[in-house]
């Protein structure tokens, strides 16, 4: 049986067009949902937060490199459904290095492009039944990174955040997969322009 997409009184196409959402694109009733929603994903806030410690020490021991959270749990913009997404600066002429070093600690899932014309790795291990996506960014990438999600933390706010997390819900649960996948980008391009993320293909689970 296909399940019927959340109620809701919001225009996506119009927020999705914008790019954007913010509080006076909802109703009372379609905020109010949104936080209960966004509130229930933080449930699984101490779970995740362990297990991405574990998986931070393991990718330490196995690359020399500490990592940091770069995906949707990381900006608290998660579903419940979500991986980790972990990334490193590795030199790029080191890079069979690294396949080597990961070698029977994590599946190679390719090479994938990131801003102008660089790329990077990307490997891929389960903990805990949580995957784990690792992405090798070069030394400057991982660089503007990580200034990007500080900006993040500093400049997005809380309803931002709801509204944001529940237009992810609403795009996945109505099954809009190319429009979901775009719109787990907007946040770092509203933040940081000059990153220009590319996004892993879609899996089931993330």
């Amino acid at each position: 049986m296909t399940t019927p997409p959340p109620a809701t009184d919001l225009n996506l196409d119009a927020v999705t067009a914008k790019g954007w959402a913010e509080r006076g694109d909802f109703t009372p009733a379609e905020y109010e949902r949104a936080e209960q929603f966004y509130d229930a994903m933080r449930v699984h806030d101490d779970h995740l937060t362990r297990v991405r410690a574990e998986a931070a020490a393991l990718i330490e021991e196995w690359t020399g490199h500490a990592p940091r959270d770069v995906g949707s749990f990381g900006t608290r913009l998660n579903l419940e459904t979500s991986d980790l997404d972990l990334g490193i600066g590795y030199p790029v002429d080191q890079r069979e290095v690294l396949r080597k070093a990961l070698d029977g600690h994590a599946r190679f899932l390719g090479e994938r492009a990131t801003r102008f014309s660089t790329t990077r790795l990307v490997f891929s291990f389960t903990l805990e039944g949580i995957e784990v996506d690792l992405s090798a960014l070069t030394v400057e990438d991982f660089t503007v990174a990580c200034r990007m999600l500080d900006q993040i933390a500093e400049n997005m706010d809380h309803e931002e955040r709801v509204c944001h997390t529940w237009i992810k819900h609403l795009l996945r649960a109505s099954g809009r997969l190319e429009e979901y996948a775009g719109w787990k980008l907007v946040t770092y391009r509203r933040f940081c322009p000059e990153f220009n993320w590319v996004p892993i293909p879609e899996k089931t689970g993330t």
